[in-house]
């Protein structure tokens, strides 16, 4: 069987929450997803803007490519697949950004056409106070329409939802290797 087989024959025996259900789940999502961006704040506050661009050896990449990355996923996870584009997306996340951090992309050391840290950190923080914002006002019947992968548990919107603070966890736990292999000391 094909990984997309299976895939799909998992996701069709997957028992979807009630709408209150997902309502009750959202509110736990959002915790964790704040709780996730606390911890990602915690590592980047903690590593010098100097050492951003820098692909320590044998990593393949950086702390801006990670920080970029986490902006155009969450952007993905949290709007564009709840409530879909929108036209102040494109000032939000330009097409250049999502190329340059989404998926399959490669990160670069070269700060040349690169946004600074700061950049990027204030587009994280835009992106998530927006995405928090689409969460707060989303209906329960939204939260239960069908979605592609990638999503966790729930082939639905929700599930989306429910894998944006897995996801920001894994890109935590990359910038904090990043971290080590440049040299400095974890934050916990």
């Amino acid at each position: 069987m094909s990984q997309s087989e299976n895939q799909s024959t998992s996701a069709s025996s997957v028992s979807l929450p009630s709408p209150e259900s997902a309502r009750e789940m959202l509110t736990g999502a959002i915790e964790q997803i704040r709780f996730a961006r606390n911890y990602t704040l915690e590592l980047l506050d903690a590593t010098p803007h100097d050492q951003w661009l820098t692909i320590p050896a044998g990593l393949p990449t950086n702390i801006a490519w990670q920080v970029g990355h986490l902006t155009v996923s969450q952007y993905g996870l949290l709007m564009f697949r709840i409530r879909g584009r929108q036209s102040e997306d494109l000032d939000l996340i330009p097409g250049r950004f999502r190329k340059a951090y989404g998926r399959g992309s490669t990160p670069k050391s070269d700060p040349e056409g690169q946004p600074s840290p700061e950049e990027l950190l204030e587009r994280l923080g835009r992106v998530y106070e927006s995405g928090l914002q689409v969460l707060e006002s989303v209906s329960p019947d939204v939260l239960l329409e069908p979605i592609d992968m990638p999503y966790a548990a729930y082939p639905v919107k929700l599930g989306a939802i429910l894998f944006c603070p897995l996801h920001e966890h894994i890109h935590a736990g990359q910038i904090g290797l990043v971290r080590r292999a440049l040299g400095l000391d974890p934050v916990r």
